[in-house]
């Protein structure tokens, strides 16, 4: 029975790639064969074993996917372009798969306990996401016990209500079905009489989300969650809960640093056998490849599952493609929304694509025996500061950045940067000193340090004149210090040179997210010599880890890949 199933099928043709685009696709690829998104595909496998009866821990209950069946065959979609139509055929090969995969994934040995606890989607917007979660919480009005409570959280009150305002037109347009009287829709809330179940929307800038107690709730439009708070809390509320369910949906959102982003990054890790969490059941639609957006077909596909099943939708997102092509200004919004890429181009005068520095992240550098340039950005002594090493392994460049933040400020910083650095300060990344104000002589102290913490040979300490003068007197006992002009004629070079490794993959780089978000606040001013420096009045938020970066590269270059005539550099 299940492998006749609309979420057996879906997976399978996932798994096997057997699925089938619309026919515009062939009539633009010719015989090129569309490839399942990656960990789509992984997510496929595991359900599939499951229903194969291969997993000796877990099973499908059929029983219950009976129960789903019959609800759907009963009732019909409300609006959009399939209205009237029973849910049961309207639904999308993906829907079926989250549905079942959900509420029907349970233990063997316990089939009224469900495996799942956190269920995450990330697709592209126009999916039928907002429409599938209300369809959900309606179906788990049957199938939770009595009394039950159910959440949705999102950034703010007209997101808040979306899940709830297309929960409303379902249960009015199918009150035949229904008992009179059934369902109670009230201003800030539904209720189900017979099982005195109740769904309330939630506004994370208004509602406090702490002392509910949700046995499911949903965090809609994560990507736009300036903190995880709202999720933790809705968490710490099912502590007690046996039957726990989560759902965490969103579309992309032009930064790494949002909650959205640290779910998908955890659910990766699982998916790949890094982690091992049983409870997370993830849904990614984003392109296996991002560079060729302009031609590849499969970057929309795979990002947006409803365009290989709805042909109008498909050339709908074509014709976004060829405007986004042709005017700059629509690309960012084109391929965060609709192709699942953090994008940010050349119109905001963004510095680099973060995505492209992501790729050139390793687990581990060897720096021992290294000859290594030291680049520091001190700025004023109530903000951020850092220290960054590079150094040349044959043509790629391998760096290090530490930042340094007031210890009394932390609080502040958080509200206001919108991140925690309480995380960077863990991952010793990010050190604390002083109270309101960096303590100079904890970061001295760190780059005297240097030689014996990494095993390296410090060659070169290049600073900014302006605020590290009396640093680089107490350096130069020791090292070779350079002042570095801060002018586009002199960071340029380097400046040019990062960005070219960077894009060439021949950049390296352990495991470092604050300086990913230093590299995605960074933006570049040009001047009449059409020369660019990163500009920090310009730029989105902190920079200094970039900063000193450049400043070491200026010097890395000038002694290293000027001797090996790699590099032309201008000599100021």
């Amino acid at each position: 029975m299940l492998e006749n199933h609309p979420s057996y099928v879906y997976a399978r043709q996932i798994v096997d790639g057997t699925i089938k685009p619309p026919p515009l696709y062939y009539e633009l690829n010719g015989e090129k064969i569309f490839v399942s998104p990656k960990y789509v595909k992984k997510q496929c496998s595991i359900f599939l074993d499951i229903a194969d009866g291969k997993s000796s821990k877990y099973v499908i209950d059929e029983k219950r996917i009976n129960k789903i069946d019959k609800i759907c065959k009963i009732l019909v979609m409300a609006k959009g372009i399939k209205t009237g139509e029973k849910i049961y055929k309207a639904l999308s090969g993906y829907q079926w798969l989250l549905i079942v995969a959900s509420l029907c994934t349970v233990y063997r040995e316990n089939k009224k306990r469900r495996r799942y606890e956190t269920v995450i989607l990330e697709i592209c917007r126009k999916n039928g996401k907002t429409f599938i979660v209300a369809f959900l919480m309606l179906l788990l009005f049957y199938l939770e016990p009595k009394f039950s409570r159910f959440f949705s959280v999102a950034p703010d009150g007209a997101l808040a209500k979306e899940i709830k305002q297309a929960l409303e037109p379902l249960i009015k347009a199918n009150a035949s079905v229904f008992e009179e009287g059934e369902f109670k829709i009230l201003r800030d809330c539904i209720r189900h009489i017979p099982t005195d179940t109740v769904y309330t929307p939630l506004n994370y800038s208004k509602d406090r989300m702490d002392g509910k107690e949700p046995t499911v709730f949903v965090a809609d439009e994560v990507g736009a969650l300036p903190t995880a708070y709202a999720i933790e809390s809705m968490r710490s509320g099912q502590l007690l809960v046996i039957n726990k369910l989560g759902f965490i949906i969103s579309t992309k959102y032009p930064t790494i640093d949002n909650p959205m982003e640290d779910e998908v990054g955890y659910a990766k890790k699982v998916l790949d056998g890094i982690i091992e969490d049983e409870t997370v059941f993830a849904l990614l639609y984003e392109p296996n490849e991002t560079k060729n957006w302009a031609t590849d077909d499969n970057i929309i596909l795979q990002s947006n599952p409803l365009a290989i099943e709805i042909p109008a939708v498909y050339k709908d997102l074509l014709d976004k493609r060829r405007k986004a092509i042709e005017r700059e200004k629509l690309r960012e919004n084109f391929l965060t929304k609709h192709c699942n890429i953090i994008y940010q181009g050349a119109g905001t005068e963004s510095f680099i694509d973060v995505t492209e520095v992501q790729k050139c992240r390793v687990d581990k550098i060897d720096w021992s025996g290294k000859e290594v340039f030291i680049g520091v950005d001190l700025s004023m002594t109530n903000d951020n500061c850092s220290v960054a090493m590079t150094s040349c392994d044959d043509d790629v460049i391998i760096a290090e950045a530490i930042s340094f933040i007031p210890d009394g400020r932390i609080e502040e910083k958080n509200q206001f940067e919108k991140i925690n650095y309480y995380d960077f300060i863990n991952a010793m990344k990010c050190i604390a000193c002083g109270d309101k104000t960096v303590d100079y002589k904890v970061i001295e102290d760190f780059v005297f340090a240097i030689e014996d913490k990494y095993d390296v040979v410090v060659m070169a300490i290049g600073y900014d004149r302006y605020n590290a003068l009396s640093s680089a007197q107490k350096w130069d006992e020791k090292y070779n210090t350079v002042c570095i002009r801060q002018h586009s004629d002199t960071l340029h070079p380097p400046t040019k040179l990062l960005y070219e490794k960077i894009m060439n993959g021949k950049f390296r780089y352990e495991d470092n997210k604050l300086l990913e978000i230093n590299f995605q606040n960074a933006k570049c001013v040009y001047d009449t010599n059409m020369n660019r420096y990163v500009n920090k009045k310009k730029s989105n938020g902190k920079i200094d880890m970039v900063v000193a970066l450049i400043n070491s590269i200026y010097l890395l270059q000038q002694e290293v890949l000027l001797e090996n005539g790699n590099f032309f550099v201008q000599v100021v």
